[in-house]
């Protein structure tokens, strides 16, 4: 950590399992800074990119007398801060703990802050420290850009078992003792065999045998002392005598085995239903199981629908990728060596005009049940009336605008076709890509030209774009803006 901020690498990132000492180590970092390092710590990670700005501003330490409003404004005052720190030959480090909790958004906030440097020297030195999921999180297609640019990389490990005896002697030097005070070895082993060589739990289970030892007034922590703290911390002293643990497991399993008998009677039940009741009411055998149990009202045409209109996930889903492969045979969406993704958007009844794809809006229950599984409209296409919804027999159903806007859940859905490469076009970028962003721009009504170039005015109008579809306005083409404009261009 000291190497990649003194040699001013940029980017630093530390892992570690729970209880390995990366709060600890960050502080022992931090206080073995020179003094021409200004230094920042910041431990909550569940923030925003506007919050997370003001809170490096704040333990910077610069003046906010100037203030600080907006996003540009707090960039362009820890800029001017960095700067000026860095024309008197000092530093500046961020240090974020638990970074596994960061939004894609504020990691993509903190790559954009290292982009504030000189010709040869970057401003500011950003360590990340996080439990193993950063190390996933970090290798994801969307934070391949800012995983690039990581330079310094380390996972803290467990300790091992001979790792641990020293690590307990040394904290009994530094607590003062003076040699009257020893561990077993067969204590060290029971200490191993539970902590797993993690400090917090080495310290806890220690601190505990220590207090147990005093009480008794031991001075020689046996591997029995060791067993009775691990006891305690756990909260098994309830559970004395083995036989009393064998009665106790006995009744358990007992207990398990019927519930378990039930349930599978009651799924069996359940799942035949309708032909138990036939024997007492014939006409009940003909109703199917699963949309019509829920109380949703279907659209009544003059005949009757054999099949139900609304679709359980699997179906649904199923019914999606059918549409969007038949659209793909008849040579229309993207096509060439791409992915595909489902998408959701949170999406206003009256936006379903904007269409031009199959998709699925998930369909409020009335009432609840809270055990009910989701159910959904499946969408063909659009029409002047409504649309043209596919029901559970795969047979295409006109409904009304009316009907859908009744039962529209605001949850939207899609299948959207993508590459892993750029995922993220921003201005200055150029290629096929910036084009193909820049024709759906202009298919839909912005003043774009299909350049290829992400100049200044496809960065304002994808802005426009994204503010009035409700996305966060940064003028960044990323997967959802891209996957939005796919969904409304032919």
């Amino acid at each position: 950590m000291l190497y990649g901020v003194n040699e001013r690498k940029g980017f630093i990132v530390i892992t570690g399992g729970i209880g390995t000492g990366k709060t600890t180590l960050c502080r022992a970092f931090l206080s073995q800074l020179g003094g021409s390092i200004k230094s920042a710590l910041i431990f909550n990670s569940f923030i925003t990119e506007q919050e997370l700005l003001k809170t490096i501003i704040e333990e910077f330490g610069v003046d906010e007398s100037a203030g600080a409003g907006t996003r540009k404004e707090c960039i362009d005052q820890i800029n001017e801060f960095l700067l000026r720190t860095f024309s008197q030959g000092g530093n500046a480090v961020l240090v974020l703990d638990e970074a596994q909790n960061l939004s894609s958004i504020v990691l993509e906030q903190i790559r954009m802050l290292s982009n504030l440097e000189t010709e040869k020297e970057k401003l500011i030195q950003v360590v990340l420290v996080g439990q193993p999921e950063l190390k996933d999180l970090l290798t994801s297609s969307s934070m391949q850009q800012l995983n690039e640019r990581i330079v310094v990389r380390f996972d803290l490990r467990p300790l091992d078992h001979k790792d641990v005896r020293g690590y307990v002697e040394h904290r009994l030097v530094v607590g003062g003792g003076r040699g009257d005070l020893r561990f077993a070895n067969s204590a060290f082993s029971a200490i191993y065999k539970y902590s797993k060589g993690i400090p917090r739990r080495i310290n806890a289970v220690c601190d505990r045998a220590l207090l147990i030892a005093y009480v008794n007034e031991k001075h020689s922590i046996s591997r029995e002392i060791v067993a009775k703290a691990v006891d305690e911390i756990r909260g098994d002293l309830a559970l004395k005598g083995r036989a009393r643990d064998w009665s106790l497991r006995r009744a358990i399993s007992s207990t398990v085995l019927v519930l378990l008998l039930i349930m599978v009677a009651g799924f069996a039940g359940w799942s035949f239903r309708y032909d138990f009741l036939g024997f007492f009411s014939p006409s009940l055998k003909s109703i199917p199981a699963g949309p019509r149990d829920i109380p949703l009202q279907e659209p009544k045409p003059e005949k009757e629908a054999a099949e139900p209109l609304f679709l359980d996930e699997k179906s649904s889903l199923a019914g999606l990728f059918d549409l969007y492969y038949a659209k793909v045979g008849e040579g229309t969406g993207l096509v060439g060596e791409r992915h595909l993704s489902l998408v959701f958007f949170m999406m206003e009844p009256d936006r379903y005009a904007w269409f031009r794809k199959p998709f699925r809006v998930q369909v409020p229950l009335s009432p609840a049940p809270s055990s009910a599984s989701s159910h959904y409209l499946l969408i063909r296409e659009i029409t002047e009336a409504g649309v043209i919804a596919v029901d559970a027999g795969g047979k295409d159903r006109p409904v009304s605008r009316e009907f859908l806007l009744d039962h529209w859940g605001q949850r939207v859905s899609w299948i959207y076709p993508f590459e892993n490469s750029r995922p993220e076009l921003m201005r200055g970028m150029s290629g096929p890509d910036v084009s193909e962003v820049q024709l759906m721009l202009k298919e839909i009504g912005y003043q774009v030209e299909p350049t290829g170039i992400f100049d200044e005015a496809t960065f304002l109008e994808v802005i426009r774009f994204q503010r009035r579809c409700g996305l966060m306005s940064d003028g960044i083409a990323g997967r959802r803006t891209k996957a939005l404009l796919y969904q409304m261009t032919n």
